[in-house]
């Protein structure tokens, strides 16, 4: 089968290579229908995460189920469905509590309490290197889907690929960023980046009723495509002095009452920003969280959705303390609310697909990749069909 093949930083190429095999009951092997290419898995394409080994990319997919498990309950062949980005088994600790990300079996290998840089990682995610489980992805013609119960959800009819792809991952990240804060109606939003992720934040600020939604980001095209699609404020990033000052002067000097990271440790930065990094051996900046707290209102909260896999020194941690405020980060739980979102597109509350700027075949993976890369010729999402 063709397969998108993580080689080495920067090199991605649509490969042949052998076809998933059923390894326990509980598995299924899906025919991959639709797939995309994720800001996360641009870590890994950058070097800014580690893969030591060939691995089949992308944990955005669905399709439809080719094979069953003889534990296999809950679906049957012929099934059309969309699948959470994390594995999860559906029957530990973590996952009782609606912690899928958090699952005790999914990554046997690297699993642990700590939560350390290359030791004790939380659960298992589709191609998102052996840290985390070591799972081929989705990226491909055909994938195997571990406890195939648990997290693949059947898809209506009446939706098409499009429209229900982005619940694997995407839409689940920013509703999660703005479902933390338990707005209650009328809250200012202030969400950094409009890429897929933060699109989607602030798509899941409007349905909660937020009163007021900013969008920050280094590139104009991004910030009109959000503006138009969603009607929010939007404001370039020149530096973030200038940016908190916007969002305070649009907030009654008080600043945001809920930030959202949608970018995570490999902003665009200049090169003083790149030295301070050399200097204090650290990989990345913590500088978009560093804004968010700046321009989140006394007693506010800032939710982390950006990817950060390494430890900073100079964290703002006096600025918390006296700010008084409060902080979540992490993976989305999907598998606790994706039926809710899957409701919400099913009604048409919310749109998923508009986003898409590029529609590829896997063939021509490398070139999404480099598109997606370097933002160029317009890109914020790019997917691939692996049949065309």
């Amino acid at each position: 089968m063709k397969a998108a093949v993580f080689h080495s930083p920067g090199k991605i190429t649509c490969d042949t290579v052998d076809d998933p095999k059923l390894k326990a009951p509980t598995d299924i092997i899906l025919k991959v229908t639709s797939t995309a290419i994720c800001g996360s898995d641009l870590h890994m394409y950058s070097g800014g995460i580690p893969q030591p080994r060939p691995m089949v990319m992308g944990h955005e997919f669905m399709g439809v189920v080719e094979e069953i498990g003889t534990e296999v309950r809950n679906l049957k062949v012929g099934d059309r469905v969309v699948v959470p980005f994390p594995v999860a088994c559906g029957s530990c600790y973590f996952c009782n509590h609606d912690l899928p990300g958090a699952c005790e079996h999914s990554n046997e290998e690297n699993y642990g309490p700590e939560g350390g840089i290359m030791t004790e990682k939380g659960g298992g995610m589709f191609g998102y290197t052996d840290l985390y489980g070591g799972y081929d992805g989705g990226q491909t013609q055909y994938v195997r889907v571990p406890y195939g119960d648990f997290g693949p959800r059947v898809v209506p009819h009446h939706l098409s690929d499009e429209q229900a792809l982005f619940l694997t991952d995407i839409f689940p990240t920013g509703y999660t960023g703005v479902m933390w804060a338990d707005l209650k109606g009328g809250e200012s939003v202030a969400i950094f980046g409009a890429g897929p992720v933060g699109s989607m934040a602030a798509k899941s600020a409007i349905l909660k009723n937020a009163g007021k939604v900013i969008v920050i980001d280094t590139l104009q095209y991004r910030l009109d495509q959000i503006k138009k699609l969603t009607g929010c404020e939007t404001i370039l990033w020149k530096d973030a002095k200038d940016v908190v000052e916007q969002i305070r002067s649009l907030t009654e000097g008080r600043g945001a009452d809920l930030c959202i990271d949608a970018v995570g440790f490999e902003p665009e930065r200049n090169i003083i920003d790149k030295a301070k990094a050399v200097v204090h051996f650290e990989k990345g900046s913590i500088k978009v969280v560093e804004a968010c707290l700046s321009a989140v209102r006394r007693g506010g909260k800032v939710s982390i959705m950006g990817v950060y896999p390494y430890n900073y020194d100079n964290f703002k941690l006096g600025q918390i303390f006296d700010k008084g405020l409060r902080i979540q980060a992490g993976q989305s739980p999907v598998h606790a609310i994706i039926d809710e979102l899957l409701g919400y597109v099913a009604s048409g509350k919310v749109v998923l697909d508009d986003i898409i700027t590029h529609r590829l075949s896997l063939d021509e993976v490398a070139k999404g990749y480099e598109l997606f890369d370097k933002k160029e010729d317009g890109c914020v999402k790019v997917v691939l069909d692996p049949w065309k």
